[in-house]
């Protein structure tokens, strides 16, 4: 029987307390009609940025049994999406996981988390962003952050880039195996104040882009909530520049919202303000066909 829900195997870490991974991505696409089928990598009692002396569990040793049940039960999903792994024993398992349930229809979403701001997470090196350029071969879409993309091309050490530069970029990454590339996080040099979204569609040949109002502030689990929006968007039917500015434009409306509040940036944005809105048709849409 054909599943009456569209359904994702979620690949990430579970933390008690804060709005990142796991805790993001199952109210943002329940909110949309999608199952999530949690596989978790680690449980931590708190996220990791702006806590400290948090407890973490990790469950590398316990993933490969986890997939092996699902083979055994022959589970099929429609989407495969993985985000933070902590190791390069991690990203080996899920390298066999796509395979193990990779099927022709359904899609394959790395979001390859090492970084922002110009540096590499704590809990990452170079082994790791080695290991990620392995595993985006297996990838039909990828969500890096400019930093993510710049540490994935060897190229960690621009700090500005220009429109023309930016879709080499993408074209580069598309050549490791993806066929969709989108990169967050862009800064504008034409435009104070914004930052960008730029995607490369590489079946069609062609570039987007999504303007985003830049609010100064850095709240953890953004990139986990905007490449969930893009999943769901995706999976219930939008075409790649509408579930990009869906994803932009539901990021934006949670800044917001919790800045206005004057909300601690540890605990993450206010989702439950904002998680009706998914359910919203878009009236304004704000991409752009980049020549």
């Amino acid at each position: 029987m054909k599943n009456p829900v569209k359904r994702v195997a979620a690949i990430h870490d579970l933390s008690g307390f804060g709005r990142a991974s796991l805790t993001t991505i199952i109210p943002i696409l329940s909110t949309m009609g999608i199952q999530v089928c949690p596989f978790p990598t680690a449980i931590l009692s708190t996220q990791t940025d702006g806590f400290e002396d948090f407890t973490f569990v990790d469950l590398t040793g316990h993933m490969e049994s986890y997939m092996n049940h699902w083979k055994r039960e022959n589970l099929d999903f429609d989407c495969i999406y993985s985000g933070f792994l902590g190791s390069p024993k991690q990203i080996d398992i899920i390298f066999k996981f796509i395979e193990s349930f990779k099927r022709s229809s359904n899609l394959i979403v790395i979001d390859p988390v090492m970084g922002d701001n110009g540096d590499l997470y704590s809990t990452m090196d170079m082994n790791m962003v080695e290991k990620m350029r392995y595993l985006i071969k297996k990838a039909d879409i990828i969500t890096p952050n400019f930093t993510e993309a710049a540490y994935l091309l060897n190229k960690s050490d621009v700090i500005s880039i220009r429109e023309d530069e930016i879709k080499e970029w993408l074209v580069e990454l598309s050549d490791m195996g993806p066929s969709t590339v989108v990169i967050t996080s862009v800064l504008d040099e034409d435009k104070e104040n914004t930052t960008d979204v730029m995607a490369y569609d590489k079946i069609n040949n062609k570039f987007w882009k999504v303007d985003c109002k830049y609010i100064p502030v850095k709240y953890p689990g953004t990139g986990d909530a905007f490449t969930s929006v893009l999943v769901g968007s995706l999976l219930t039917g939008d075409s790649l520049p509408m579930a990009l500015n869906r994803a932009a434009q539901f990021i934006t409306n949670a800044i917001t919202a919790s800045y206005g509040f004057g909300y601690p940036e540890r605990e993450g944005v206010l989702l439950e303000r904002v998680l009706d809105t998914l359910k919203y048709p878009i009236i304004n849409s704000h991409y752009e066909l980049m020549e």
